[in-house]
């Protein structure tokens, strides 16, 4: 199975339906991956299989759950899980993230639900990341969620996951929209909390748009142009952990592709500005270790 190389400039969009019939023309080079949900595409047939094949053919597939239900209470669907695995295998997909939230309770609530941010919540996340993990013989990727309310929260946000990921021995999916979001929604400083992430584990970045609800309420959409502080944060980010392959999440209210490739050429801009600022101090590194050496 091929596995995602970290420090790489790869940049993808979300593959939906509704814009799949703009994929058949498009250039080659304008995207080097596509990100699908697993459940909307296990065992699709007819036209809509034929043409998720033609694009699996022409560009790697990364996936983002939306059912594991990691933080719920009610077992995990082993059947869901062996159905992913093996379509890891078929489309030799570089990773498998999720969202670090529960969405079942009794059945599917259909809605990314906050986890408590608690000890004992950790233990139990912990656990079943490591179920997961060993059924698919490969470390699970998990999501820094978006949320509006924070249910018995003992520990802080960052703090929460960062005890998840140490407890699991899993690797973080870092969302940037979802930090900017958040940081209005709960008062925090977002590049602050971005320092305070287990960024050592990060393999891959969301970047996505959201709705103004109110000045001091926003709505992860994924339905709107990224925004000038939220670039600025993947900008930081980059800074931080390096270049890592990054996503543009667009999940409705679609532009024509254009403007989406301008977002994504952005991604693409970003990540060379870091590669260059990264030589340009390597390079600096270098010459005042002659220098003492002299």
């Amino acid at each position: 199975m091929t596995l995602v190389n970290k420090a790489v400039a790869l940049a993808g969009l979300g593959l939906r339906r509704d814009i799949m019939s703009s994929l058949q023309s498009l250039p080659a080079g304008e995207l080097d991956f596509f990100e699908v949900a697993p459940e909307n595409w296990i065992g699709l047939g007819g036209r809509l299989g034929k043409q998720f094949q033609a694009i699996a053919e022409r560009y790697p597939i990364y996936l983002h759950g939306l059912s594991l239900n990691i933080g719920g209470t009610a077992p995990l669907d082993i059947e869901l899980i062996d159905s992913i695995k093996q379509f890891i295998k078929q489309y030799d997909c570089p990773l498998y993230s999720e969202h670090l939230t529960y969405c079942g309770d009794g059945g599917h609530l259909y809605d990314l639900m906050p986890i408590p941010f608690t000890e004992e919540a950790v233990k139990h996340v912990a656990a079943r990341i490591g179920e997961v993990q060993d059924r698919l013989e490969q470390k699970l990727v998990l999501e820094n969620a978006s949320y509006y309310c924070a249910p018995d929260q003992h520990m802080s946000e960052s703090a929460f996951i960062s005890a998840v990921m140490a407890e699991a021995d899993c690797e973080l999916l870092l969302d940037v929209n979802n930090i900017y979001v958040n940081s209005i929604n709960h008062g925090y400083d977002p590049y602050q909390f971005l320092s305070e992430l287990p960024l050592q584990r990060a393999s891959y970045i969301h970047v996505a748009g959201h709705f103004e609800e109110a000045e001091d309420l926003r709505v992860d959409t994924h339905g709107a142009d990224v925004i000038g502080p939220v670039w600025d944060l993947l900008k930081a980010a980059y800074q931080q952990v390096g270049v890592l392959p990054t996503l543009l999440e667009r999940d409705f209210n679609f532009p024509p592709m254009d403007q989406l490739l301008a977002e994504v050429a952005t991604i693409r801009q970003l990540q060379a500005q870091a590669l260059q600022g990264q030589a340009q101090q390597a390079q600096a590194q270098q010459g005042n270790t002659a220098k003492a050496a002299g």
